[in-house]
């Protein structure tokens, strides 16, 4: 599966660069990517696991940087 979310406080491309590197060690994460320009979150992971790789990345967006956030609707 396969869903963008918007991320909210990203302020700078290396700040993206960061929260990609790391969304992407988590474990199920087939691919990540975080668009500065859009402030978007692009994440793929299995359909089986895709809500508790989603639920980490919030908690470890959260542990990165307290004024990021990930929108999930």
């Amino acid at each position: 599966m396969r869903k963008s979310f918007k991320v909210n406080g990203i302020d700078c491309a290396n700040c993206a660069a960061k929260l990609e590197r790391n969304i992407a060690k988590i474990k199920g994460v087939e691919s990540a990517a975080v668009i500065f320009a859009t402030s978007k979150l692009i994440l793929e992971a299995p359909d089986d696991k895709f809500d508790a790789v989603l639920s980490e990345a919030v908690s470890l967006t959260r542990k990165l940087e307290p004024d990021w956030e990930i929108v999930v609707k």
